[in-house]
């Protein structure tokens, strides 16, 4: 069954998991957006690093539905991640393993924001082989298949390449969450003919470097939850990632950091360079 059902997912069938993500949000994200009581706001480990329990029980939906989907599957949640550590081995293993995020950009969400949403990938042996971008206040659903392209809402989208001359526009780690020696490395982008800004969701970053609208990303954390599904979905939109050692991130850990991700490979260096000269 497992191999059959990655088979599946690979040929294009993806409608299971999409529709698994959507209930999931339909049922533990969108009726607590902008309901949320104080009660049910958590700080984890600091005040710009909260839980709700909207993230906590679209995390549990989706663990029980997408295991279900695929027998002898694993989950590397987010919150399952924070309450055991040890969850995060799992991406080290040989079964197929389902990277969630279940609210990405949940200060937005805490806010009343409409830009948060909810990420899923799909990956086995360090390989990632599908994405999900569920943007449920937005109704924007992305998904990508390893070697079958990048859609959105149904639509193929292409990354492209940034006008010769134009400023760069670059999304970067938060300065709320950016120790000062990552501050200092980001400080390579400040420079004629890039503007960089501070990121929001890390997942609806990605869905825009993937269809042309941002130019790149450069992020100095390496949580796979945040990253695998929008690495992906760039990836099979024409872009390109690469660690500050010039190697592809891998989801997995160990990467030099920052790292960025881009429309296209030339983009790619470009923000490496800048950001290797610190």
């Amino acid at each position: 069954m497992t191999d059959d059902f990655l088979d599946h997912i690979l040929a294009g069938g993806t409608t299971e998991v999409e529709e698994a993500v959507r209930k999931a949000a339909a049922a533990e994200i969108t009726p607590r957006f902008r309901q949320l009581a104080a009660h049910e706001i958590v700080e984890k480990n600091g005040p710009h690093d909260l839980v709700t329990v909207a993230d906590r029980a679209a995390e549990e939906y989706l663990t029980a539905s997408l295991t279900t989907l695929l027998p002898g599957s694993v989950v590397v949640g987010e919150e399952a991640v924070h309450a055991d550590p040890a969850v995060y081995e799992e991406l080290q293993g040989d079964a197929p393993v389902w990277i969630v995020d279940p609210v990405d950009g949940t200060r937005q969400f805490v806010r009343g924001e409409p830009g948060f949403c909810s990420l899923v990938a799909l990956a086995r042996r360090g390989e990632l082989l599908a994405s999900w971008t569920f943007a449920p206040a937005l109704d924007e659903m992305a998904v990508a298949v390893r070697g079958r392209g990048a859609t959105l809402n149904g639509e193929p989208i292409r990354s492209g390449s940034p006008a010769p001359g134009a400023v760069l526009k670059v999304a970067t780690s938060h300065p709320d969450y950016t120790t000062e020696d990552q501050k200092h490395a980001l400080l390579g982008l400040d420079t004629e003919g890039v503007h960089p800004r501070p990121c929001g969701s890390a997942g609806l970053e990605y869905l825009d470097v993937a269809r042309g609208v941002l130019d790149g990303i450069a992020f100095s954390w390496e949580y796979a939850w945040d990253h695998a599904a929008g690495l992906l979905l760039v990836t099979e939109a024409g872009g390109a990632h690469t660690t500050l050692a010039g190697e592809p991130f891998r989801i997995t850990g160990g990467n030099a950091l920052p790292f960025t991700a881009a429309r296209d490979l030339a983009t790619a260096d470009r923000i490496r360079t800048l950001l290797r000269r610190r």
